[in-house]
């Protein structure tokens, strides 16, 4: 098989699950009950089950207790007012290592919960952990929380158990604490979980793109001289939430001298012909999974100036070696050894990372642009893995910059792309 209609023939007939290479090249319709027809969703649920219990053992742990909620929709499948969730405790999940999966949450998620395998017990004695639920009375929430939670761990892992939890608050942990557990962060836990995706996920994956790359097009379309900033990035969101997606992480949008520093948010600044246009999409779509990419335009009418390419023809440089270089096996210093340099001046302010994973939005690993960072850590490149490949180019006190990344999958014989946006013709040298 050489092309996607052959894998979307073989997908079709479905005659054993698929690979990553075949999800790579699939983007499911849109339409929730073909969707869901076409992604073995109850797979995706049970792989990513079985990843955290796998390392919930593998780090040393008997449970996790899960608040964040894209934590809770990646262990169990539950979706509710996730953003809310986000800043406000509410739900929670318990995970042992070998047990059953007890979610407690308000009536909303319960009714998603009991519609899921993943969950084997639903509760309905919700403990508030947030000040704004418990007020004055949060210290006696926590130690009727942590007694909770105690008996379950009691019941499901013994004395002395080591137990992980994720943004459950200081006053919880320590309640938990007191309660004779060794508590500890679950980050780690979570974070090798979820960097290895199943070839469900990577189609979930390619929904959030396909809503992203809607978004491009509808802004590539709209650019003129006269829009705003926000105008063209309400765009953005508008194409995700009919799509069936969730939220945008920020709203990188910038144009003309704005370009220079990046990550300046989109504002009422009025694109005139012959600015640079440059984004950073940074969405959570459908399924609640990640598209991360970024693309530069230019507003016509009229031609792009010499340094303008040069600016855009040194990101694209940049994303294109970098991506080379995402096998199974490479480490991340090698990666760093073996990393495109820009040229002297051009790349003394980059982006603050060369390259980072992606799953259920940004996530593990960061990996810096050189092992003498003090924030570097070493690992290495894994198939499974999606990681986003970044380049910004600007020079210090320069009137505009560009910012090109590219999401890739990495598999046994090497990366694939799954952001499939063009970059633009008009900004390359013909000879690329």
């Amino acid at each position: 098989m050489n092309d996607a209609a052959d894998y979307t023939k073989t997908f079709a007939a479905k005659p054993r699950p698929l690979t990553l290479e075949q999800a790579a090249w699939i983007t499911p319709p849109a339409q929730a009950t073909d969707t869901e027809g076409m992604i073995d969703v109850p797979r995706m649920r049970a792989w990513r089950r079985n990843r955290l219990c796998e390392q919930i053992a593998a780090h040393g742990l008997d449970a996790v207790i899960l608040v964040e909620p894209l934590a809770i929709r990646y262990s169990a499948g539950v979706r509710n007012c996730t953003l809310f969730q986000m800043h406000i405790q509410a739900g929670y999940l318990f995970v042992p290592a070998a047990g059953p999966v007890i979610y407690f949450d308000s009536q909303p998620g319960r009714e998603t919960g009991r519609q899921l395998e993943t969950i084997d017990e639903i509760r309905d004695d919700l403990v508030p952990l947030s000040y704004m639920f418990s007020g004055y009375r949060q210290q006696d929430m926590v130690r009727t929380w942590a007694a909770q939670m105690g008996d379950l761990i009691a019941s499901h892992c013994g004395s002395g158990a080591r137990i992980g939890i994720d943004r459950a608050g200081f006053h919880a942990e320590q309640a938990l604490a007191d309660q004779g557990f060794a508590v500890v962060d679950a980050a780690p836990v979570l974070a090798h979980a979820r960097k290895i995706k199943c070839p469900e996920e990577i189609l979930a994956m390619n929904l959030a793109l396909a809503a992203a790359e809607d978004g491009m097009s509808r802004m590539r379309t709209a650019l003129r001289n006269g829009v705003s900033e926000q105008e063209l990035w309400a765009l953005m969101w508008c194409a995700l939430i009919e799509q069936g997606g969730e939220w945008l992480d920020y709203r990188l949008l910038a144009s003309g001298e704005r370009t220079n520093p990046w990550q300046q948010e989109a504002s009422s600044r009025t694109i005139r012909a012959g600015d640079l246009v440059v984004f950073d999409c940074g969405l959570v779509g459908p399924f609640s999974y990640g598209a991360d990419v970024s693309r530069a335009f230019r507003c016509g009418p009229g031609r792009p100036s010499d340094y303008q390419k040069k600016l855009y023809t040194l990101a694209w440089n940049e994303v294109m070696h970098n991506t080379r270089l995402l096998r199974p096996g490479t480490s991340f210093r090698d990666f760093m050894a073996d990393r495109y340099l820009q040229e002297p001046g051009f790349g003394d302010q980059p982006y603050p990372c060369a390259a980072h994973g992606l799953g259920m939005a940004d996530e593990w690993p960061v990996i810096l642009h050189s092992p003498e960072h003090r924030d570097h850590y070493d690992g290495e490149f894994e198939a499974g893995m999606v990681i986003c490949v970044e380049s910004y180019v600007g020079e210090i006190g320069g009137l505009e910059g560009v910012k090109l990344e590219d999401q890739v999958l990495i598999t046994e014989s090497g990366p694939v792309v799954l952001s499939r946006y063009p970059f633009e013709e008009t900004l390359l040298p013909h000879d690329i």
